[in-house]
């Protein structure tokens, strides 16, 4: 089930906040649990027993691990934690990759290739991993205790709103407003968390859903007949594409889960308007950029290390990780490593230049972003390096299957102009306005009437269209 669906907006929700709200406060807990259960459960039942059991596990051996007193045992506990998840994640995630590779490797030396039966992999594996890991990692830290029960833990990790694809909540950030998230179920909030939630609705189905499908339709054109322009219109569509969905989805997320008095993270702070490749990773998917800084960058030494050049590798890794976590192909693999390069001659060098740009450093962001986006759309080098020379080779092209109409232009502005609103001192106000500021009546009624705006024009989107895809789902 996927939030820009007529299953979940007009069915599931409805049903779900009508049981939720008519719930005494002793059974919140049990209707979200069982709300989520029934969530994953419709469009993947088979996977649900593997995040179930795995709960169970992990919820157990931590309880024994924070109730021993010795290290040792407290340490052997940690690394059993750790190695059951991840090798839960490298097995259904990564075993295809493996097992491709080792066989190309195979059928150059002359040797029998391996048998291998393809794995489907767990819709928000990757996301529900990381937070199973934080659990682990903070109580044997000694950064919050456990939870009292397993119904407790199990809501943790599968707390519908954040199950698929994140944000990605750290353990310690979370744990007491699961016995303590009602007293902030005020009109309120529930009000401001129906705003976002359309709000996150609109940017997926009116925006990255024309562009995904501008995007799809180009980089499935075989590449030596594409022209430069449509080259960059596959680009830039999918450069928004990704953006508008991602953060879409973590608006939705975030109104969701304010409607059930959840503080969740903000994922997403208007990264086309970073004036760097590093401030851009302050900008996008913040929650992933936290957990890596804090569970492998800082563990690696972080900045304290001995030398520039220890300090750069561990950088370059915790990125090259980083593009592996995306998705098991050597394009996220490249894009990750690419991110790390010009992090670190950021370090070097070129951060003093950009420095200098002021705000105008935001085009070279841009330009690096999408650039960068090529290799984690086409997911294999030599696919994304023929694209890339497309875009640069001023070539008029031969296949103009493909031509951009009315309605891709319309949205293309659209996406270009919230992309970089708040590069002005307005756009900021604005945006603080309406996702951080107090509510007076008058913009209640303002952002009413464009919910209910967006909610119309959205569902007409999802009725009368086919391509309704979330990027991240298979991440």
């Amino acid at each position: 089930m996927v939030f820009s669906s007529i299953t979940f907006i007009f069915y599931f929700l409805p049903l779900f906040f009508f049981f939720y709200y008519l719930a005494d406060k002793r059974f919140k807990n049990i209707i979200i649990l069982c709300g989520s259960i029934l969530f994953y459960s419709w469009g993947a039942p088979k996977f649900i027993f593997v995040i179930l059991g795995t709960t169970v596990v992990d919820f157990y051996v931590v309880r024994f691990m924070a109730a021993s007193q010795s290290k040792r045992i407290r340490t052997t506990l940690l690394c059993l934690s750790l190695s059951i998840n991840l090798g839960l994640l490298f097995y259904f995630k990564y075993s295809n990759f493996f097992v491709e590779n080792v066989n190309q490797v195979f059928q150059l030396m002359g040797i029998k290739t391996l048998i291998w039966t393809k794995l489907v992999l767990p819709i928000g594996i990757s996301f529900y991993t990381f937070e199973t890991l934080t659990y682990v990692v903070d109580v044997y830290k000694g950064i919050h205790k456990p939870l009292r029960n397993f119904w407790d833990y199990q809501l943790y990790i599968i707390l519908f709103p954040k199950l698929i694809a994140g944000p990605i909540i750290r353990y310690h950030e979370f744990a007491d407003q699961i016995y303590d998230h009602t007293s902030f179920e005020t009109p309120d909030n529930k009000l401001r968390g129906l705003y976002r939630f359309f709000i996150g609705l609109g940017k997926k189905v009116l925006i990255a859903n024309v562009m995904g499908a501008a995007a799809d339709q180009i980089f499935a054109l075989p590449h030596n007949e594409l022209g430069t322009a449509t080259a960059w219109f596959g680009a830039l569509s999918y450069t928004f594409q990704i953006y508008f969905d991602f953060s879409g989805y973590s608006d939705m997320a975030i109104g969701l889960g304010l409607m059930m008095g959840f503080r969740f993270p903000e994922n997403f702070n208007n990264p086309y308007t970073a004036v760097s490749i590093t401030d851009f990773w302050r900008r996008w998917h913040i929650t992933l950029g936290n957990w890596m800084r804090n569970y492998l960058y800082i563990p690696l030494g972080g900045n304290r290390v001995n030398s520039k050049g220890r300090l750069y590798f561990n950088l370059w890794l915790v990125f090259l990780l980083s593009g592996l976590w995306h998705g098991a192909a050597w394009g996220f693999v490249i894009w990750g490593a690419y991110h790390g390069f010009f992090l670190i001659m950021e370090r070097i060098f070129l951060g003093k230049w950009l420095a200098k740009l002021g705000k105008a450093a935001f085009i070279y962001t841009f330009f690096i972003a999408m650039i960068g986006w090529v290799f984690f759309r086409i997911e294999n080098l030599k696919g994304s390096l023929a694209f890339l020379k497309t875009m640069f080779a001023w070539n008029p092209g031969v296949n103009t299957s493909w031509r951009p109409d009315r309605e891709y232009f319309t949205i293309l502005v659209l996406s270009a102009f919230f992309s970089f609103f708040t590069l002005s001192r307005f756009g900021e106000r604005i945006q603080q306005q309406v996702f951080y500021k107090d509510y007076p009546l008058k913009r209640h009624y303002l952002m009413a009437f464009v919910m209910i705006l967006l909610c119309v024009l959205s569902a007409s989107r999802i009725t009368t269209s086919t391509f309704n895809p979330f990027i991240y789902f298979r991440f």
